[in-house]
């Protein structure tokens, strides 16, 4: 017999699977016009982009042949339309988020103290299943060397439906003269739009020290034999072998929860 317990679990996960769905069904109809709007701008762009290529790429730019985008931007989804999780956490304790992979488990500990809404979020998403099943989708070893995961799509323009603000910018130190700071071997951070405020679930586990802009909230450090799941990762490279693209060890989280130390 089912317990009134179970119940209300069941019925608040088929909620949370129809506020996904809904929210998927949005994002597949703005990249329908998108893809119509793009069409009607193809002979204006083409007419521009010899000129384009004759001078070269934009300054900060890199040739995608021979190196990974010096970003951790997933592409922007559909507005947001859920409030940000309501605090459930102890803003003074620190916690655990073990990843449950198919390459490995992945131990991150985080410290709520210095990222209290980011774990508060996590540990909600955690706790609702968000990530179970979910795929890394991205890898770079070029430039920039990260493992992306977090996108319940599994392409890079999923997230929660809502956002959290960055927080503990300033923990990797001061930015040197090119405007990046080194996000050391281990660290786990937010990826966003490129734009404050705009985290939403997904996160990059850097796998070899890496120079960032320092925009990206860095919420915890793996573990020594996470990192080192991570580095085998990346030692298989990217499909096709380019520098940035699906790992060729597909990266699936099976589990992931968050609990307090």
């Amino acid at each position: 017999m089912v317990s009134s317990d179970q119940r209300r679990r069941q019925l608040a996960r088929e909620k949370y699977l129809r506020q996904q769905q809904r929210r998927e069904e949005a994002h597949k109809k703005a990249k329908r016009r998108n893809a119509i709007i793009a069409s009607s701008l193809a002979v204006v762009l083409a007419a521009g982009a010899a000129a384009y290529a004759s001078v070269g790429l934009a300054d900060g730019d890199k040739d995608s042949g021979n190196a990974a985008s010096d970003a951790v931007t997933p592409t922007p989804s559909e507005p947001t339309s859920s409030p940000e999780p309501k605090p459930a956490i102890d803003a003074k304790a620190k916690y655990t988020m073990s990843l449950k992979t198919s390459q490995g488990d992945i131990s991150i500990a985080m410290d709520a103290a210095k990222t209290p809404r980011t774990v508060n979020s996590f540990k909600h998403l955690a706790d609702k299943k968000y990530f179970d099943g979910t795929k890394c989708h991205r890898l770079t070893t070029d430039g920039i060397f990260v493992l992306q995961c977090g996108d319940p799509s599994g392409d890079g323009t999923g997230g929660p439906g809502y956002n959290i603000p960055d927080e503990n910018l300033t923990a990797l130190g001061k930015a040197g003269a090119d405007g990046k700071v080194t996000f050391p071997a281990g660290t786990v951070a937010m990826a966003n739009t490129g734009q404050p405020g705009t985290g939403g679930s997904q996160f990059f586990l850097v796998h070899k020290d890496t120079k960032l802009p320092p925009t990206y909230t860095p919420f915890g450090t793996m573990d020594a034999a996470g990192l080192k799941a991570v580095q085998e990762i990346a030692k298989g490279g990217v499909e096709g072998g380019a520098p940035d693209g699906a790992p060729k060890k597909a990266v699936t989280i099976e589990k992931a929860t968050v609990s307090k130390k």
